[in-house]
């Protein structure tokens, strides 16, 4: 197969992955309570019953989030998504990790139905981990952070300079990690697991 090919194929992939990205981070600000419930509606995708903010301005940072790392994935800079909850002193308190990887070799061997069906077990699975989440502290916040492998150049992409460099202040312990879903084959390799900081981080 030939490199144009595959690059079609592993384009694919990255859209779905992409597009299920969006409906999870949606998921998992509906799981933490930030917004009141009725902030949202229900939907179905991938035959999953799930979450679509209802506030134009939240739907439109969600999706502006998601689909502006379409061009980083596709280029296989991104490590991994985080959607991260803050103290009101700009802590961490609680990191959700897609950790991903896409090869672009095996992306034509996959059927859509067979990648959609992996992502299905993430949505399902996040729809049941309230026991695994922290509760919120007042006056806090959250947004998505992206690592990426690699910065692209200064004004290389119009979607680079959609980004900024985070200021968000780092634990100084290594975090307590709780798994939650894995998926490891070809073409997509994906975790997602929970941070906390750890007990001896709080007290300090």
């Amino acid at each position: 197969m030939n490199m144009k090919n595959d690059d079609n194929h592993s384009g694919e992939v990255a859209r779905t992955l992409v597009e299920f990205l969006e409906v999870a981070i949606t998921m998992i600000v509906f799981l933490k309570g930030f917004y009141p419930s009725a902030a949202f509606e229900r939907r179905r995708y991938m035959n999953v019953v799930v979450q679509r903010a209802r506030h134009p301005e939240l739907r439109d940072y969600i999706h502006s989030a998601s689909s502006g790392l379409l061009p980083f994935i596709q280029k296989g800079l991104v490590e991994r998504v985080a959607v991260i909850f803050f103290s009101n002193d700009n802590v961490p308190v609680e990191r959700f990790i897609f950790k991903l990887t896409i090869n672009p070799a095996s992306a034509a061997s996959v059927e859509e139905g067979q990648l959609e069906f992996a992502l299905r077990s993430f949505l399902v699975k996040l729809s049941v981990s309230n026991p695994l989440v922290k509760p919120l502290p007042h006056n806090c916040r959250w947004e998505v952070t992206a690592y990426l492998r690699t910065l692209p150049e200064v004004g290389s992409s119009k979607e680079g300079e959609l980004w900024i460099p985070t200021d968000t202040k780092q634990w100084l312990k290594p975090p307590v990690i709780t798994p939650v879903k894995s998926l490891n084959s070809d073409p997509l390799c994906l975790q997602l697991y929970l941070e906390h900081p750890s007990l001896s981080e709080t007290q300090l």
